[in-house]
């Protein structure tokens, strides 16, 4: 599940992924909340993140002030 295009838009399900980390949650929490499963969440949150879209702390991640951007 590819989240961010070439011309640097994001995928309707890193949209959806963003939103539901608007409070910090753990993978399994985001997982649950979107309906998808945790390799598929996981490897989202990596591509986010390297684009720094989300944030990782303590094993929570959280939307950053550029992801809030693009939603």
């Amino acid at each position: 599940m590819a989240c961010v295009n070439p011309d640097g838009s994001i995928s309707e399900s890193a949209r959806t992924l963003l939103k539901a980390a608007e409070s910090p949650a753990a993978p399994e929490e985001i997982g649950n909340k979107i309906g998808q499963p945790l390799f598929k969440i996981r490897s989202s949150l990596r591509e986010l993140s390297d684009a720094g879209l989300i944030l990782e702390k303590d094993g929570k991640y959280s939307i950053t002030d550029a992801g809030r951007k693009v939603i």
